[in-house]
């Protein structure tokens, strides 16, 4: 029995260290569960992701304070597309809301005040660091599929 007990504890930390997740937006709960990454920090990466209604019920009551059935199910259908891709060579990469986007490298003296830059390709604008810009969301995605271009 007590061997049992301890090969159940190490199987813990591990099955935990497998499920991370990647935010998606800028409040509390919109991240998505990591389900595959592929090529990571090559000009084929990409990154696989699912929703769960653990996420969307945080969602709803930590940020809307909603705690209805029908919050959680509106959540769950976000239009998002899960499964982001880059380019690590050329910059070039997507979001979960399907934007395409090019990280630039580090900010050498632009009006800009982000330590990146990283223009929205299909709105033709820099993102300037703002929430609404989600700046911070958007260079974490960038990072995750390709960590050697940001340090």
């Amino acid at each position: 029995m007590r061997h049992l007990l301890v090969v159940l504890f190490a199987l813990i930390p591990a099955t935990a260290a497998q499920a991370s997740t990647i935010y998606y937006g800028n409040k509390v709960g919109m991240d998505l569960t990591i389900v595959k990454k592929t090529g990571i920090g090559s000009t084929h990466a990409s990154i696989l992701a699912k929703h769960s209604r653990k996420n969307a019920i945080v969602y709803c009551r930590d940020y809307g304070h909603d705690f209805s059935e029908d919050c959680i199910a509106a959540e769950m259908k976000a239009p998002l597309h899960f499964e982001i891709t880059a380019n690590c060579k050329t910059g070039k990469f997507t979001t979960f809301y399907g934007a395409n986007m090019l990280f630039q490298g580090r900010n050498k003296g632009t009006d800009v005040t982000t330590d990146y830059l990283i223009s929205d390709t299909d709105e033709n604008v820099v993102l300037d660091g703002s929430g609404a810009s989600s700046y911070d969301v958007t260079l974490d995605q960038f990072k995750a599929l390709c960590p050697n271009r940001v340090r």
